[in-house]
């Protein structure tokens, strides 16, 4: 897993996502704080595609994706940017955190978001 420099002080916040009945994508929006994270939890199956694109207000901000079980990031946007896409080898829960990278958090700085999730096949 990558760690993001969050302080035990942070706020952070877990998110299930959801669609509409028949809807392959969803647009989520947030913000956070500092050290705070949110983690945005996305039930796919093996052999489905998704894709995620995030659009931060705040350069410093990104997120990553983990895979169900897995330990390290499948997916880490500070070095990568701000689209993901796979196919999906693993039926879950994957996670998606949103966090502020640690210079932009020590001076507190916030970040307001969106992310659209598309998961298709």
């Amino acid at each position: 897993m990558v760690l993001v420099g969050q302080q035990a002080t942070a706020a952070d916040k877990t998110v299930v996502v959801k669609f509409k009945p028949g809807a392959r994508s969803t647009t989520v929006k947030g913000s956070l704080r500092g050290y705070d994270g949110v983690t945005y939890v996305i039930g796919a199956n093996a052999g489905q595609a998704m894709s995620i694109l995030f659009s931060p207000k705040n350069s410093s901000c990104y997120f990553n994706v983990t895979a169900p079980g897995a330990e390290e990031a499948l997916f880490n946007g500070s070095t990568t940017g701000n689209e993901f896409s796979a196919n999906l080898d693993a039926s879950g829960n994957y996670e998606a955190q949103v966090y502020l990278m640690r210079n932009a958090a020590r001076r507190n700085e916030t970040c307001q978001y969106s992310m659209t999730v598309e998961i298709g096949g």
